[in-house]
């Protein structure tokens, strides 16, 4: 006779449960860089998690994860754990500004809290994630380099210019200045804020946001509006891969809109290829 199934139930995980997640991280490191990243600097204390990480758990250990903080990010979750997962969120209502992961977890989620936390104001259902393991194809710009606490002043307006076109919603929008100052002083004095600096002008910059292991997440790359169309972007993004790869880890990672084709196109020169797609939901 089979045995019946076991029904797994959600609960915040501890530290006992620890193993079990880097477990699960494991399985794919470039898509839950962002979630091991945290994990690894806070373990699963929610003050130094920077959110609540919850599980869906049976007598076989947690099965699937959920970081909740500013972020909404899935960690192999299921048909089964989702639901469980929204049953759960439906009475906790929305705390995170965004929702971001492999696009069949989060669409599937978003699918079944939509109608409790109400219309989303965008969901960018096809951002191709994509990895480069090896060194770059072009040549890398010799005058990118790790950014400086001296750069700061000129770096930060190019953060939040970036920022605000990117996700439509300024970084520093509610007196927040002072603490993106604070996130982005912490990349730069981590090593891990790139600058290409002419002048008084940030020409090109980028961020490691996430750091876990062997695998890195790149965000806000961005060449000033008045170089563009000159290349910057391959040779800039080439040289974070060749510095971020000797310092920081082997595999860099990044996900990009699907219509941002010029991104896309620069990406793929550079070595970077398709690995699988992420959505995002922006509330």
């Amino acid at each position: 006779m089979t045995a019946p199934a076991t029904i797994g139930h959600v609960r915040p995980l501890t530290s006992r449960d620890l193993p079990d997640v880097e477990r699960l991280i494991a399985e794919d490191p470039v898509a839950h860089c962002f979630v091991s990243s945290r994990v690894h600097v806070g373990g699963l204390d929610p003050w130094q998690l920077g959110g609540e990480m919850l599980g869906y758990v049976d007598e076989g250990g947690v099965r699937s994860a959920l970081y909740c903080g500013a972020n909404l990010v899935p960690v192999a979750t299921t048909p089964e754990s989702r639901a469980a997962f929204a049953d759960r969120l439906r009475q906790t209502g929305r705390r995170c500004s965004s929702f971001v992961g492999p696009a069949e977890e989060v669409l599937d989620l978003w699918r079944l809290l939509e109608p409790a936390w109400g219309p989303a104001r965008e969901v960018r259902a096809n951002q191709p994630l994509m990895v480069i393991d090896q060194d770059p194809r072009v040549d890398a710009d010799p005058a990118v380099r790790l950014a400086e606490m001296d750069d700061l002043d000129l770096l930060l307006p190019a953060c939040i210019e970036m920022f605000t076109a990117e996700v439509g919603v300024s970084p520093v929008a509610g007196g927040l200045t002072a603490a993106y100052r604070s996130r982005i002083a912490e990349l730069v004095r981590a090593g891990r804020s790139f600058v290409r600096i002419d002048g008084d002008t940030v020409v090109f910059k980028a961020e490691v946001g996430a750091l876990a292991g062997s695998v890195s997440q790149v965000q806000g790359v961005w060449v000033d509006p008045q170089y563009r169309g000159r290349g910057l972007s391959e040779s800039g993004m080439a040289a974070v891969v060749r510095l971020g790869r000797r310092s920081l880890a082997p595999t860099m990672s990044l996900y990009v809109n699907d219509f941002n084709t010029a991104a896309r196109k620069a990406y793929r020169a550079v070595g970077f290829r398709e690995t699988d797609t992420f959505a995002t939901i922006l509330f």
